[in-house]
């Protein structure tokens, strides 16, 4: 499979999960290109993917957004404690769901158990990544950032 395809199938899989699992109007920016590092700033949930797709997906929000998504799809507000462990588990929701949809197209793909980053961050160790800011009606933007460990030819 051409490395241009598989970061392809990567973008596109990853926006069909977040409509899939977001209760919610969403508007997408076009995904940007850049290198690191990636400054997180509030809360953010890094899953590593592994198999014939290596690299890691990091969600990076703030509190509120965060809340108001949580709230949206279970009804009640969440915060605090609760909150870290639904960024971790919409983490999970959405890499799997791409995983899902990676599957579908042929390849193998694994993903690891969320790891929940909270506060100001600077992440390192991928030569590339896309950007892909999503905009959820009534709650605010969310950034999915997708390190692919393979080389790309982009």
């Amino acid at each position: 499979m051409p490395l241009t395809k598989l970061a392809t199938d990567i973008l596109q899989g990853t926006i069909e999960s977040v409509k899939e699992i977001l209760p919610f109007e969403i508007s997408m920016e076009k995904p940007s290109l850049f290198t690191q590092p990636y400054t997180q700033h509030c809360i953010g949930v890094l899953i590593g993917m592994t198999g014939d797709v290596r690299g890691r997906l990091i969600i990076d929000g703030n509190e509120e957004t965060l809340g108001k998504i949580g709230e949206g799809m279970f009804g009640m507000m969440v915060e605090g404690e609760m909150l870290e462990s639904f960024a971790g588990e919409l983490g999970n929701m959405i890499a799997g769901t791409l995983s899902t949809f990676i599957s579908q197209q042929g390849l193998e793909m694994d993903i690891t158990p969320p790891t929940v980053l909270v506060g100001q961050a600077k992440i390192y160790g991928f030569e590339k990544a896309f950007r892909l800011p999503i905009t959820v009606k009534g709650a605010g933007t969310i950034i999915i950032l997708l390190m692919i460990e393979q080389e790309l030819d982009l």
